[in-house]
Parts: C-alpha cells; sequence; structure tokens
C-alpha cells in the first residue's frame, strides 16, 4: 500500500509521541512556562491601554490610526 508523505510524517509524530516517557515531563515543563509567559506576564506587565483610556471604539480605532499614520517621534 502506497502512502503519501503527510500520512507518513503524522505516523511517526505520533508513534514517536506515544513513546516518550521523559520527553512527556519536557513538554509539560515546556507548557507550564509558556502559560507562565503569556498568562501571568500578560495580566501584570501589559495593561489593556486603549480599554482604560479610552470608553468607545470610535477613539480607541482613532487613536490607533492617529498612531499608525502619524508623523515619526525622535527620541
Amino acid at each position: 500500500m502506497v502512502t503519501s508523505l503527510p500520512v507518513k510524517a503524522y505516523q511517526m509524530y505520533r508513534d514517536g509521541f506515544r513513546r516518550m516517557t521523559v520527553g512527556r515531563t519536557l513538554w509539560k515543563i515546556i507548557l507550564i512556562k509558556l502559560f507562565i509567559l503569556f498568562a501571568v506576564m500578560k495580566l501584570f506587565f501589559f495593561p489593556n491601554f486603549l480599554q482604560t483610556n479610552f470608553s468607545t471604539d470610535g477613539q480607541r480605532a482613532d487613536h490607533v490610526l492617529e498612531r499608525l499614520t502619524g508623523p515619526v517621534e525622535n527620541n
């Protein structure tokens, strides 16, 4: 039976993940670290500037448009 390349690749990864022992622990550590990076840090370090400073969607859109198309600020 002839199988296509995507099917062979899928089967290879499926069988590899089934046989992992140490790899499962490493994947759990990676997922926990990603959760910390994206969820926890967002709460503390990246406040929602547009939501807190503008009351309507129109004001938010105008501000974003102004920032994207306005003159370049030199720091």
